[in-house]
């Protein structure tokens, strides 16, 4: 066990739950070289991609010129400074069956930093956003339960979620289907949201999917013109994409369906982005109709670049989306996406997936570092 990483996510443990924390630019760029330095001494495929571009701890003074790694190197390294002994959890990323999935090795200490983060960034966003105390919900989970997709952090996520709403397992109501992919048992979903038998009847739900499992659950219901008037104060939070399991649809359009046959208003339809990479989220501060706005957590940042040049776009231009995340003590904390966005004030609007063929083998090490990020020390 590396004792100079435990240390530092202890630390970020405490300053991701105190509430004078603050991590502004000079803060977090301090933390992010030195986690940086004790990443390229720790993580040794890490470090062969450092040097592969000839970066070093030795060269890097601020946050701006740390080593980003792309998404696809985590399907092809073991990005991860834990021993094989050590590594208790793994995470995979979703996709195609003819995909080989990334791989976010975690260990305890990790795996804690990780709920840690997700938990104190989602109940900032949906619970102080909806102004109703976290207990005044009956929870829906549109996944499968952790004992049938034990690789996915999304459905990790949501066991999270509800151990601390202390919410029954029912709660999920996703099945595996014989080719691995998710469904729904339909019966139990429209029993959960109808549920008027009890007194938990009356309580709003909050109802958390992936995009491809609301159009499933919405699909059925038009078909079978099927409406439900959720209780005042319900809310939705979906993410992902859909990943050619389902008819995919603009977000507006999907938003207008669960709007229709539920009855939750665009203000109370969350969208949040992540991916197994990492463990931090951002979540968007849209009204439901005007362009949706995505943020990270205080202990994340997010930078819209250009792929020509390396460099951040100015704003309301486009390019790929990269995130560097404290909570990602253990494996990498410089991640270049595949996704494309649009840099709005401190946050960015989600555009979707950048064509991009994925890099392989030596081009891994290769990769550009860039010139310059725009307000950053």
């Amino acid at each position: 066990m590396n004792t100079e990483l435990s240390c530092f996510a202890k630390r970020v443990r405490e300053l991701i739950t105190s509430p004078t924390a603050e991590f502004d630019p000079c803060q977090f760029s301090d933390l992010a070289v030195e986690l940086f330095t004790l990443q390229f001494q720790a993580n040794p495929a890490y470090r062969k991609v450092c040097e592969g571009r000839s970066l070093t701890p030795a060269g890097v003074k601020k946050f701006a010129q740390i080593p980003f790694v792309p998404t696809a190197a985590f399907k092809e390294l073991e990005l991860t400074s834990l021993a094989p002994a050590e590594r208790t959890t793994v995470f995979y990323s979703s996709g195609t069956t003819e995909q080989l999935p990334s791989r976010h090795f975690h260990n305890q200490e990790s795996r804690a930093l990780y709920e840690t983060s997700l938990w104190s960034w989602f109940s900032q966003n949906l619970f102080s956003a909806s102004g109703l105390e976290m207990v005044n919900y009956e929870l829906i989970l549109l996944a499968p339960a952790p004992a049938l997709a034990p690789h996915s952090s999304l459905v990790h996520m949501f066991e999270i979620i509800r151990q601390k709403l202390s919410a029954p397992s029912a709660a999920f109501v996703g099945r595996i289907g014989t080719d691995g992919s998710w469904t729904l048992d339909l019966t139990a979903t429209l029993a959960a949201l109808e549920n008027q038998t009890n007194p938990a009847g009356h309580k709003p739900r909050l109802i958390l999917g992936t995009a491809f499992s609301f159009v499933h659950l919405l699909d059925f219901m038009t078909s079978n013109n099927l409406r439900i008037r959720l209780p005042a104060g319900s809310r939705v939070m979906e993410t992902g994409g859909y990943k050619n399991r389902s008819r995919t649809m603009p977000k507006a359009d999907l938003h207008a369906l669960i709007t229709d046959r539920l009855g939750i208003a665009g203000e109370n339809i969350q969208c949040e982005y992540g991916m197994s990479e990492l463990s931090s989220q951002a979540y968007d501060r849209g009204s439901g109709i005007t362009t949706r706005q995505f943020r990270f957590a205080p202990w994340a940042r997010v930078q819209i670049i250009s792929p020509e040049n390396g460099e951040e776009v100015a704003a309301d231009e486009t390019g790929l989306i990269r995130v560097f995340d404290l909570a990602n003590v253990f494996s990498v904390a410089a991640i270049q996406t595949e996704d494309l966005g649009i840099r709005r004030g401190e946050g960015f609007e989600l555009v979707g997936r950048a064509h991009l063929a994925e890099a392989r083998g030596c081009s891994l090490l290769a990769a550009p570092t860039p010139k310059h990020y725009a307000n950053e020390p």
